[in-house]
């Protein structure tokens, strides 16, 4: 028998992944920030050993998965995918501190190793193997294996293994400025969740309560959907500006045309279309037996709000603050255009530098806060529904 539930997409994955990293250089030298990379293939970046090894172990992942196998046999060779991909995306810093240890020379103080192409490729698809394999895990198995494999690669940063790389030394520049920005950034695209989540759910229950207010309040809310975010920020410069102008308060409180208030103004605005629409339907495909139910019982409906409509809509309306919260976390980086700060800085500023280390310097933290937000709530998701206790 095959392995059944992902003996398709492992293959698949594993030979993208074995192609790009033969055909594409997996890291390069820069003499300093400024000259670009001398890249190197794949073999001769980090010699045999260590390229027989990805080429090998990605060659097994194509062929175990594919090839009958008998019953016995057959969770072994599980065990043997699981461990050979956990292996191999560990592997990669190790990867790359041989690489500098390879072609760095002591009389190169400012040169620099630049991260390939083959090498974001092949840990892009080991990340995607990495999901499939672990995705009939247990949770605690799959928080295991991620605590092993950024354990790993946590090491290789702390013990220094990693500094010759030109992303390490850009947040090694920037060490002070990255715990800045990265609160900044968390503060504006969270708040704005916040604030936008209490705005949503008093509009929903209007709504529930007042029939005739659902046009008018969903077509506000997608209508400011459909303004560029960029245009939107620039909106809100002008009326922003002269308030400032003429309110001392406003501008005791910060308050201005540019900077987090029009930011946090835009991003309010973005979070209510997919947060009221979740809210609302949440509170209003309650099934009505149960509701009859809980009124024949003589609830009111408070009670019947708190111990069945709330319960049953929690699990839509936490889908909702998980939509919104990316769409915030990835909308605050291009608010730093207008001084509202945040890891948008270094993206902005690579941009101009044509620094494409810095760039990455704001854009991967804002990705990987973007992924923790998604694991976040689809497990609060999956794990907060509650049945409903009706009780007189």
């Amino acid at each position: 028998m095959r392995l059944r539930g992902f003996h398709r997409v492992i293959p698949v994955l594993a030979g993208l992944a074995l192609i790009l990293v033969w055909a594409l250089d997996f890291a390069g030298v820069q003499p300093n920030r400024i000259v670009p990379a001398t890249g190197f293939p794949l073999l001769s970046a980090i010699g045999g050993g260590l390229s027989a090894f990805y080429l090998v172990g990605l060659a097994l992942l194509i062929i175990l998965p594919s090839l009958p196998w008998r019953m016995p046999v057959v969770k072994t060779i599980r065990t043997v995918i699981d461990v050979l991909a956990i292996l191999l995306l560990a592997g990669l810093p190790l990867s790359l501190a041989h690489f500098s240890r390879l072609h760095l020379s002591p009389d190169q103080p400012f040169a620099r190793v630049e991260v390939g192409a083959g090498f974001w490729c092949l840990l892009f698809f080991l990340l995607l193997i990495m999901i499939e394999v672990l995705r009939d895990k247990g949770t605690w198995r799959r928080l295991m294996t991620a605590a092993v494999v950024l354990v790993v690669w946590f090491y290789d940063v702390r013990t220094g293994a990693l500094d010759a790389l030109s992303l390490i030394r850009e947040y090694h520049n920037r060490s002070d400025q990255f715990a800045t920005v990265l609160e900044q950034h968390l503060a504006l695209s969270l708040g704005s969740v916040g604030v936008s989540l209490v705005v949503s759910f008093f509009l929903a229950v209007a709504m529930t309560r007042r029939p005739r207010w659902q046009r008018p309040v969903f077509a506000l809310v997608n209508f400011v959907q459909t303004i560029p975010s960029l245009a939107l920020f620039g909106l809100l410069i002008a009326p922003l500006s002269y308030l400032s102008a003429h309110s001392t308060l406003l501008r005791d409180l910060g308050i201005r045309g540019i900077g987090w208030a029009p930011a946090a103004l835009a991003l309010v605005a973005y979070s209510l279309l997919p947060m009221v629409r979740n809210t609302f339907v949440a509170l209003t495909e309650i099934p009505a037996d149960l509701l009859e139910a809980g009124r024949g019982m003589g609830m009111s409906e408070s009670q019947l709000f708190r111990q069945i409509k709330w319960p049953l809509a929690l699990p839509v309306i936490i889908e909702g603050v998980r939509v919104t919260t990316i769409q915030a976390i990835g909308l605050t980086a291009v608010a730093a255009l207008i001084g509202a700060g945040g890891l948008g800085t270094f993206i902005f500023q690579g941009l101009g530098q044509a620094a494409m280390d810095l760039v990455l310097l704001g854009a991967l933290p804002t990705i990987g806060l973007a992924l923790l937000a998604d694991l976040l709530f689809s497990w609060l998701a999956r794990h907060w529904r509650v049945i409903p206790e009706i009780t007189s």
